[in-house]
């Protein structure tokens, strides 16, 4: 299912919602990033904690994992909305923002923003009023993209490996 057409250099680019068929690509996103690689495995043997997080997040209607392919139907962009209710802020949804992830080729050229852009109207759409993300402090380039778009670096965030 189509959810927007981006007319980029390298384009035109499609945004769908993933199928079970993609997650291979997916994963292969995931694990080129040089901060993921040690964690994520597109190896075969590795395959089935990958297509039962897919089938969890694929029948959860405030989950929404993207697909973004090029004109040759290659999954070249990834990321992961995640629609959250809450009693603060007057009761607002949140759409969370996770996995962003475009093939290293492709970066510079628009799709990043490109993306986000279509998930912040996306979130409206749906009634969220604020969009939150988190990313890794060693990203400095990534900060200044998402700077750029108009995101505040307002919160520490904290993790706990379980």
């Amino acid at each position: 299912m189509t959810l927007a057409e981006l007319e980029l250099p390298g384009g035109p680019f499609t945004i769908r919602k993933a199928q079970s068929c993609d997650v291979a690509s997916i994963v292969g996103l995931l694990a080129a990033d040089q901060l993921r690689a040690s964690v994520d495995s597109i190896a075969i043997e590795h395959r089935h904690p990958y297509d039962l997080a897919f089938q969890a997040i694929d029948e959860d209607p405030a989950q929404l994992l993207l697909a973004v392919v090029s004109p040759e139907n290659e999954v070249v962009a990834t990321m992961q909305l995640t629609f959250i209710p809450g009693l603060a802020r007057g009761g607002a949804t949140r759409l969370q923002i996770e996995a962003v992830r475009v093939r290293s080729n492709l970066r510079s050229n628009g799709l990043g923003g490109a993306m986000i852009t279509w998930a912040i109207a996306e979130g409206r759409r749906r009634g969220a009023r604020l969009v939150q993300l988190t990313s890794d402090e060693s990203r400095v380039a990534a900060h200044r993209f998402y700077e750029r778009l108009g995101f505040e670096a307002s919160h520490v965030g904290f993790k706990l490996s379980l």
